[in-house]
């Protein structure tokens, strides 16, 4: 029997997946801290407004926040004009997916208004996930890499 050290192919992880893996991680993190601060914002506000408007406020001041710790953390970029714009095309992307998921777990499926947004939170993690890599992750034609940005 022969021995054969770890190789492509054969279980290693190779440095572009590992870095790819430890982005998605920070990823999820932000994430974590996003929807804490979305959700206390919600709960804060859907006592003195209706469900859907507190939970478009909750959106957009959470927006601010997941940018800013998303080019930083996230993809270890700097913040620039540039992303800045571009970036609530991320948030688009989130907010039709998890509004339609609202509508239909409170109206459809009869899910409390207080739980709701967080079950379509996480189904629109993935969508969020995609669209945020491309706006905010400088690309190279050998990849996505997390090299800092200077340019708007």
């Amino acid at each position: 029997m022969t021995l054969h050290p770890p190789g492509p192919g054969r279980g290693a992880l190779t440095a572009e997946r590992r870095g790819q893996l430890a982005r998605l991680l920070r990823f999820a993190v932000v994430g974590g801290v996003n929807t804490i601060t979305f959700y206390g914002s919600y709960l804060a506000l859907h006592p003195w407004m209706a469900y859907f408007a507190a939970y478009t406020i909750a959106f957009v001041f959470s927006m601010l926040g997941s940018f800013f710790l998303n080019t930083y953390f996230t993809y270890r970029t700097r913040p620039t004009w540039k992303k800045f714009l571009l970036f609530p095309l991320t948030q688009i992307t989130n907010y039709v997916v998890q509004s339609a998921g609202l509508v239909v777990l409170v109206n459809w499926c009869g899910l409390d208004t207080r739980i709701a947004p967080l079950v379509a939170a996480v189904i629109a993690i993935p969508f969020t996930y995609l669209v945020s890599t491309r706006i905010l992750a400088p690309r190279r034609s050998g990849g996505w890499e997390s090299v800092p940005s200077t340019s708007n």
